[in-house]
């Protein structure tokens, strides 16, 4: 019984699809620009982005110095920003801004050109160009809009980028720990915490400096390691007064008992 009823109903949505499609491969083919127009408005205000973008293609350059150019070349940035095709929604956003700097949308429009190349910053692993210049966009962006309602985004954005550059510094920096290169390590992760003083990474940087530092004073001949010893009590130190509740508590601590016997044998 659920088949027989179930049965109608799909053959119905596929004959509508179908002369949808239909329906609009017309007007895609059409001389007819102002029921292009009209189309192209209707599937853009519908949310059928995709379609509303090839007409819109086909529009832009007929309608180029016309009144209706603003409008249609903005839909068409837009029309790309909504599809994900962030390449070209900076491009066609910046095209709009140079087109018509005196448009009531230029604010949306620049806004959105920045956060275009937000949308292109890869993985932290990656290359981080791409990143780079979206904070440098989004930076000017508000420098120039100072009061736009889009300030708190545009803080919110470059924090997520700036987080994906340190993190990217970090992971190299620690790299020279994971191949065993401690003193290049202990170099590297010190012009990191130089750098990225606020870091969220500051605290795993110091930790990994400490592992780094731990095996160059274990490892280091009689003549070198007291003094390599109490240096490394030191940083300890710093890393427990700076983060009293470490994550590392647990491996610090053992280490430090190691140490601590080694530095009471010296003593002795």
């Amino acid at each position: 019984m659920f088949r027989k009823f179930k049965l109608p109903l799909i053959l119905s949505l596929f004959l509508n699809l179908l002369t949808s499609c239909n329906e609009y491969q017309k007007i895609l083919n059409s001389d007819d620009n102002n029921k292009k127009y009209k189309a192209a408005e209707m599937y853009y205000n519908n949310g059928e982005y995709r379609r509303a973008n090839r007409l819109l293609e086909q529009l832009v350059p007929v309608y180029r110095g016309k009144p209706q150019a603003e409008r249609l070349v903005y839909f068409f940035a837009d029309s790309y920003l909504q599809t994900s095709n962030y390449y070209l929604a900076s491009y066609q956003f910046e095209s709009f801004i140079k087109s018509f700097p005196k448009s009531q949308k230029i604010e949306e429009a620049s806004f959105f050109a920045a956060k275009s190349h937000y949308m292109m910053s890869p993985n932290y692993s990656l290359d981080q160009e791409e990143t780079n210049t979206a904070i440098e966009k989004l930076q000017i962006f508000m420098n120039n809009y100072p009061e736009s309602k889009f300030i708190v985004e545009c803080n919110q954005l470059i924090s997520e980028l700036q987080d994906k550059i340190e993190n990217k510094e970090f992971q190299i920096a620690k790299q020279y720990y994971t191949i065993y290169d401690y003193r290049a390590a202990i170099k590297s992760l010190d012009n990191f915490v130089a750098e990225f003083v606020g870091s969220k990474f500051r605290e795993e940087a110091l930790y990994y400096k400490f592992l780094a530092s731990y095996e160059i004073a274990i490892n280091s001949v009689q003549s070198k390691k007291y003094q390599r010893l109490v240096d490394l009590k030191k940083l300890h130190s710093n890393i427990v007064r700076y983060y009293p509740e470490t994550l590392f508590e647990e491996d610090l601590s053992k280490k430090m008992e190691t140490v601590e016997k080694e530095i009471n044998i010296f003593d002795n």
